[in-house]
């Protein structure tokens, strides 16, 4: 194990000589075989290592032993040690999430807090060739396409902030536990880092990230190389827990289906994952620089889409509606394609949203506001989000890190220092003027919504966000010039999602 784990290592650069890793350790077999692997490859790797627990808090006193076992861990081979714990079953409620997904999203979230505090260069998690096969079955199983089952990546850029809510400790080789509660931030759904879209450039940028050593070993390989080296784990019961659907895959779906038609299918998996994500970096370049052709104005301009090939076709819709924040289904981007291609008039899309071809070019439509209609104000923190009920639309304020900032659109991102730490975001009102960044003058909004076709029934309850009396963000417009970022220092982008 100790040479496949060196070998994966190298052949995907995931460690540079001179990297601070910090290991995720849950104390589970998985995590704590990656940290005694890494233990006996730090000096052939140059790297320093430290390591991270995150108590969830789910299972009382089996959560607080699972710590006490990983504190043991780090002091036996004199490591430096961080923690961190939150409410989890409170942030599901808040969410809408499930008790797993809003546990994988803190928890990610804090790791993301510990490379942003400029501590580590990398984070490693235990994430093995079994948890790969796990999640390309669930994700094929869901509908997904090749986006979906590239699977778990190896290495992936952090960039987001850390959630609420944490108490978190860290100690020395030799020091104790101490609390450093960890700021209030915003936690977006983003900190879950699977198979995130449109992310291979940016994982390939130098800075902080999270890496995965483990996805070429076994779980079995795993408990083998832990047995040879005398060393125990914790087993967390909620593994076998069937309420949970990858645990249904995991002991009943994939043992199935390696006994009665692949016994080889986990391998199998773990190769689709592979070839998808090569897939994916090719098309991506090639959609990205597509739809840079063709965008303009938020339209898509559709001259000779149709002697495009098919996948492309899908591929740039799918992506020209991702600048809206929208997630389609297969059935919606056929919709879709057949109004690209003037087979329809018009689609109609998830949550309102309407898709119309007029003058050569797509057009996406935000959902209309049905009257009577009551003003809106809510207070939007910086990071952080806020849903509007009177509109059902959400808007977010995401932090962009200046190494980032660059590949974002032109006009697309504010100053962060110009911000402070809260907005406001209420709806649209007669006499309303704005200067969007790039413009010569001032002009009053309902002319520049007209310029943009926003339909006059959905512009009283169009968001504007306002730093005091100030507008700096109309969703559907360039950001205010005078809060543009100008290139230097972090930025902030805002998005309306439905």
């Amino acid at each position: 194990m100790r040479e496949k784990v060196l070998r994966y290592i190298l052949e995907r650069k995931l460690m540079r000589a001179g990297d601070r890793v910090c290991v995720a350790v849950s104390g589970g077999a998985d995590s704590v075989a990656l940290l005694r692997v890494l233990l006996e490859l730090r000096t052939e790797l140059g790297i320093v290592l430290a390591v991270a627990h995150f108590n969830h808090g789910l299972r009382a006193e089996a959560s607080d032993a699972d710590e006490a076992f990983v504190v043991e861990l780090a002091k036996q081979h004199d490591l430096e040690f961080f923690s961190s714990r939150a409410d989890v079953r409170e942030h599901a409620l808040t969410r809408k999430l499930s008790l797993e997904a809003a546990a994988r999203e803190l928890r990610y979230c804090w790791l993301r807090s510990l490379a942003e505090s400029h501590r580590v260069n990398a984070v490693a998690t235990g994430h093995t060739l079994d948890d790969q096969a796990e999640t390309v079955l669930l994700k094929f199983l869901r509908g997904a396409g090749t986006r979906g089952l590239a699977g778990i990546y190896p290495e992936i850029a952090i960039a987001a902030k850390a959630p609420t809510s944490f108490q978190s400790a860290e100690r020395g080789p030799e020091g104790p536990l101490y609390h450093n509660p960890a700021p209030n931030c915003f936690q977006p759904a983003e900190c879950v880092p699977e198979s995130p879209p449109n992310q291979d450039r940016a994982h390939r940028q130098p800075g902080a990230r999270i890496v995965r050593p483990l996805l070429g070993v076994t779980r079995a390989e795993v408990e083998q190389y832990l047995a040879a080296l005398g060393q125990t784990w914790h087993e967390d019961e909620s593994n076998l827990d069937y309420r949970f659907i990858r645990n249904r895959v995991r002991h009943e779906l994939l043992p199935l289906l390696e006994r009665e038609y692949n016994p080889n299918l986990r391998h199998v998996l773990s190769d689709a994952a592979e070839l998808s994500r090569a897939e994916e970096e090719y098309w991506q370049a090639l959609v990205e620089r597509e739809l840079h052709d063709r965008m303009a104005a938020q339209r898509l301009r559709l001259m000779n889409f149709r002697a495009l090939p098919l996948a492309l076709q899908r591929r740039l819709l799918r992506r020209f509606v991702e600048t809206a924040n929208l997630k389609l289904d297969f059935e919606h981007i056929e919709k879709l394609l057949h109004c690209a291609l003037g087979e329809l008039p018009k689609a109609e899309l998830t949550g309102g949203w309407l898709a119309v071809r007029q003058g050569g070019c797509l057009e996406l439509l935000a959902p209309q506001v049905e009257p009577p209609f009551s003003s809106y104000q809510y207070t939007l923190p910086v990071p952080g989000e806020v849903h509007i009920a009177e509109i059902g639309l959400t808007v977010r304020c995401i932090p962009v890190p200046q190494e980032f900032a660059k590949e974002e659109p032109p006009g697309s991102l504010l100053c962060t220092e110009l911000l402070g730490p809260e907005l406001i975001v209420r709806n649209w009102r007669p006499g309303d003027r704005f200067w969007p960044v790039h413009s010569k003058s001032e002009e009053k909004l309902k002319r520049l919504f007209s310029e943009k076709h926003i339909p006059a029934g959905q512009r009283l309850g169009w968001p504007v966000v306002l730093k005091g009396e100030q507008i700096v963000w109309v969703g559907g417009l360039p950001v205010a010039r005078a809060f543009a970022w100008s290139g230097s220092g972090d930025a902030v982008k805002i998005e309306m999602l439905g």
